[in-house]
């Protein structure tokens, strides 16, 4: 039993050198998302917090108000749909080192008794194919795995960039609530001024009827920013992961955007560098295109087994014991893996496909956002220094007609409403502006503010099995 014994210790060897690999994914998924935009790798939460830890870590974290970034680590720290993309990623990292492992040997036993004449037959079936394909397969995982990280790395960029629009149009929202209250307060005065001067005989009808419909059409809005103000926190607080939006606190209004444009750039270049969907697209291609000769091989070749046999004859007064070699190696007389090698080249042209698809996506995403970006912030800043500041003017002018008799009371009113509009207007250009600033930043560096459909079944589906053949039974 000496070559037994040998082949099993070589194949416990080798066993033992492919089990060494880390099992798990998630550690370098940070140091990515970081690399492309993301929140730094420092601001991720220790895995495996206990209970207790993690109610104090979210408690730290919403003791005061919560910025844009601290809602992002918030969301990464309590967020079920990423600590679920997180769990994935090394279910999956586990199935693939799975599958680079070796097939365990098969080891027969029988006993055939004739009259007085027994004979032991022992079988030891060792699968050579794994042996000499495990480099290929291991190589195979790593490419699997880098494609996994890429891919959850995508996913952990669109929550934040999800959490941040959010987070803008929950500060935005609550901003303009609290400024359609002054508002409505202003228009309940103008409503019950117009009241008393229409006792007094000094107002006409028509006159009460605008202040009255102003004060409506302020309740109106009013009421639409309150159920906008609610869907938008209770959307964040959805994507915090929290149970109740109790200790969720807000900023009084959003951050003012920059002085400046952004410096011009070839964001286009840029954004095919740098992001991951077009990495993962090509990367992708390149795994399939290297497949294709191991595909061709394997038509012709596809197992190889070696089987290792000590039989012992025992009978009265004697005893004889024979030993046996044998190799099994499929024939390809039928299927020469025509169709599987049809199949890899069907996957290499759509695997090309779809890397051409996600860089013109990248350019136009880059074009667009850039524009947007440009557009939002033009806007926003001609309401906030030209606009705005006009606005107050015209307001204090008109009240020093009023307060000298110059204009009429109704005349404030209409300049109050007008007022009204323009900086409701400022306080929508600039939610519009830093969400188009989120946009941006996740077309440059990030990926597509959609998922794409998933292309590592490509990857999967085309993956090398352990053996191709299966072992016959003895």
């Amino acid at each position: 039993m000496a070559w037994p014994a040998l082949a099993l210790v070589l194949i416990g060897t080798l066993t033992g050198c492919a089990s060494g690999l880390p099992p798990g994914a998630s550690p370098q998924v940070p140091e990515l998302v970081q690399q492309h935009g993301g929140p730094a790798a420092t601001q991720w939460p220790a895995p495996r917090l206990s209970p207790q830890a993690h109610s104090e870590a979210v408690a730290s974290l919403l003791a005061q108000a919560l910025e844009a970034d601290t809602a992002v680590r918030l969301a990464l720290l309590n967020s079920p749909s990423l600590q679920a993309q997180l769990a994935a990623l090394d279910v999956s990292a586990a199935q693939r080192q799975q599958m680079a492992l070796l097939p365990n040997p098969g080891l027969g036993l029988g006993r055939v008794r004739e009259g007085g004449q027994t004979e032991i037959e022992r079988l030891l079936r060792i699968d050579l194919w794994s042996l000499v394909t495990l480099p290929w397969r291991l190589q195979w995982q790593d490419r699997q795995l880098a494609q996994a990280r890429l891919q959850t790395a995508q996913e952990v960029l669109r929550l934040s960039a999800e959490v941040r629009r959010a987070w803008v149009r929950a500060v935005a929202a609550q901003h303009a609530t609290r400024y359609w209250l002054q508002v409505q307060e202003a228009a309940e005065a103008g409503a019950e001024l117009g009241r008393q001067m229409v006792k007094a005989g000094n107002w006409s009808r028509l006159q009460q009827a605008r202040e009255q419909s102003a004060l409506q059409d302020a309740r109106v809005q009013g009421a639409r920013a309150r159920l906008q103000a609610q869907a938008s926190r209770e959307q964040l607080i959805r994507l915090l992961g929290l149970n109740d939006g109790l200790a969720l606190q807000l900023p009084a209004q959003l951050p003012a955007p920059p002085s400046e444009l952004l410096p011009e750039a070839d964001y286009e270049a840029q954004a095919l560098r740098e992001r991951l969907d077009v990495r993962a697209a090509q990367g992708e291609y390149q795994a399939i295109a290297d497949s294709l000769g191991y595909t061709r091989v394997t038509g012709y070749v596809s197992a190889f087994e070696l089987g290792l046999g000590y039989n012992t004859i025992t009978q009265p007064g004697s005893r004889d014991s024979k030993r046996s070699v044998e190799i099994e190696v499929p024939l390809p007389l039928f299927d020469q893996g025509q169709a599987r090698v049809a199949r890899s080249e069907a996957q290499l042209r759509l695997a090309q496909a779809r890397v051409r698809e996600v860089a013109v996506l990248a350019r136009s995403e880059a074009r667009g956002r850039w524009q947007d970006w440009q557009s939002a912030w033009t806007v926003s800043r001609q309401l906030e220094s030209e606009v705005l500041p006009l606005r107050r003017q015209i307001t204090d002018e008109t009240l020093l007609r009023y307060n000298g008799m110059l204009s009429s009371v109704w005349e404030l009113l209409a300049e109050a409403r007008q007022n009204a509009l323009s900086v409701n207007a400022a306080i929508e250009a600039r939610r519009d502006f830093w969400l188009a600033d989120t946009d941006l930043r996740l077309a440059l560096s990030g990926t597509a503010n959609t998922s794409p459909a998933s292309s590592g079944n490509l990857l999967r589906s085309n993956a090398p099995a352990a053996s191709a053949a299966p072992t016959p039974g003895h």
